[in-house]
């Protein structure tokens, strides 16, 4: 019986990458998507890698790549490629929250993911690191299983405080000793609810709201874990 919850965010907290990109990358090389796609987030990925621009763009112009060439693509090309990125890439890890999942699992935690990546993949990666539920972007499937373009329930995953208020009832958990884990700015909705936020390798929007708020702030520098 559960009596507590854990909530994670899981590209750059758990997976030392986005599993977006590395899905969309893979739907490239496989032809699945046009060559040209990556042209929607090139401009963007430029700008991040030459620190001219945010982290969240570039993530953002990924989405809309995903979200302009996924309408009529066979579902079963895109469960495929999910299992080769896992395979490829499941185990590009960070020490620090996979030991934390798994402390928090012996202590009677209810452990759950929450990203911004389509749920097809998510569930591949998370089912080897004890998550109770997963929670992704959900994208609709039409006639002959082909992807129809449209995010189902977009609005539960925009923001994670639905989803903490989702769990919570209908699992009849308690907020009591819970524990929230993100990197960004879009994870402060989630820090809010729960009683233990860390903030885990922050970008600067984050890092400097969690030091207003006084939240646990750790980092993972290749093979050092330190507090700020």
């Amino acid at each position: 019986m559960y009596s507590k919850v854990a909530f994670f965010d899981i590209d750059g907290t758990l997976f030392r990458s986005s599993l977006l990109i590395e899905l969309v990358e893979e739907l490239i090389r496989a032809e699945i998507f046009p060559t040209g796609a990556e042209e929607v987030y090139q401009e963007a990925y430029g700008r991040w890698l030459n620190r001219e621009g945010a982290y969240e763009e570039y993530i953002q112009a990924v989405i809309a790549a995903y979200m302009q060439h996924i309408r009529g693509v066979f579902y079963g090309d895109v469960a495929d490629i999910s299992r080769v990125v896992v395979a490829t890439h499941g185990k590009r890890i960070y020490r620090y929250t996979e030991q934390l999942i798994q402390r928090l699992k012996k202590e009677g935690y209810y452990i759950v993911a929450i990203s911004q990546s389509p749920k097809t993949v998510l569930d591949g990666f998370c089912a080897g690191y004890g998550f109770d539920k997963v929670y992704g972007r959900i994208y609709e499937i039409g006639p002959q299983d082909l992807f129809t373009g449209v995010v189902v329930d977009e609005h539960l995953i925009q923001n994670k405080a639905n989803i903490v208020r989702r769990v919570v009832e209908q699992q009849g958990l308690s907020l009591a000793g819970s524990v929230g884990v993100g990197d960004t700015e879009g994870d402060i909705s989630l820090f809010e609810l729960v009683e233990q936020p860390i903030c885990f390798n922050p970008n600067k929007t984050l890092y400097e709201h969690a030091k207003r708020m006084d939240w646990k702030v750790v980092v993972e520098r290749k093979d050092v874990i330190y507090e700020l």
